[in-house]
């Protein structure tokens, strides 16, 4: 392979990767707002509807209603939402937990066949036909909500939808149409933000002066009210305000462009160097 030949090979990988640069376009949005939930934890008394609700409206096995709650309950495949008690230095708080539905979803933005999708209304969805089961939607997520069938042989990806379906119908979180306290409010992301803050204003004694959700990991769907610093209540506190995508990107944009450019590099640097036995040495070209 003489020089000339070697030259047109990297130039083809230089145009390979061309169209990899398109892949820091950002879309532009198109102006809707996207919907959240508004919990205030000084309004839940652990009465579990939202639990009940769920899994009514998604065909989830009925939550264990039987006994007192104690300590933190995770969520599983089985139960999207989880109400947990914690002991604070103001007494005890009931809190529910769910998939936040970040702004710009970790787990989405890791998923290579888009099989977990950021709607254009704000739900973070799973969809199962496109999901190829490599599970860095799990890896990826700051909150540990997607949960992973490991006991069926068809194994799904579960997690709070946010009732994505009932919202096409212009109907409410089951969660939240359901709740006897008023504990959770349903609306756009803003509309929240606003009430929650007017809250904090109206009775600053009763609440920490912070919206969690508002800025965590880039902004979160559901947004929290406490009485107490959210590391008494099991948050991570250690998330900064960046969106996690923005922390990964440079790196996801360097995999395409290693898998695309390295294997005719080292196709062009063997072919540049290798032993041709047909030629003498008195007839290689050293141009």
């Amino acid at each position: 392979m003489d020089r000339r030949d070697f030259l047109k090979t990297v130039g083809v990988m230089g145009a390979a990767a061309l169209p990899l640069k398109h892949l820091r376009a950002e879309s532009k949005p198109d102006g809707q707002e996207f919907v959240g939930i508004l919990v205030d934890t000084t309004r839940c008394v652990g009465c579990q509807s939202c639990e009940e609700a769920c899994a009514e409206a998604h065909g989830l096995p009925e939550p264990d209603t039987s006994s007192d709650i104690e300590g933190e309950r995770p969520t599983t495949p089985e139960q999207w939402t989880a109400i947990s008690y914690y002991e604070t230095e103001r007494g005890g708080v009931y809190v529910k937990k769910q998939c936040m539905h970040c702004n710009q979803p970790a787990c989405a933005s890791a998923c290579p066949t888009k099989a977990m999708l950021k709607t254009k209304e704000g739900p973070v969805i799973w969809r199962a036909d496109k999901c190829m089961g490599c599970r860095f939607c799990m890896l990826s997520c700051p909150f540990d909500m997607p949960k992973f069938e490991y006991d069926k042989a068809i194994p799904d990806i579960q997690k709070c939808i946010m009732c994505w379906e009932r919202l096409q119908e212009g109907e409410e979180p089951a969660c939240v149409a359901e709740c006897p306290e008023d504990a959770l409010m349903f609306g756009t992301r803003r509309e929240l933000i606003e009430e929650a803050w007017r809250r904090i204003f109206r009775e600053p004694q009763k609440y920490v002066h912070h919206v969690y959700g508002e800025h965590e990991a880039g902004g979160t769907g559901y947004l929290y009210l406490s009485s107490v610093p959210f590391d008494q209540l099991g948050f991570r506190t250690d998330l900064g305000a960046t969106p996690y995508p923005e922390l990964t990107r440079d790196f996801l944009y360097t995999v395409p462009v290693v898998l695309t450019l390295w294997p005719p590099l080292l196709l062009a640097l063997n072919r540049a160097t290798e032993h041709n036995p047909d030629k003498s040495e008195s007839e290689v070209n050293y141009e």
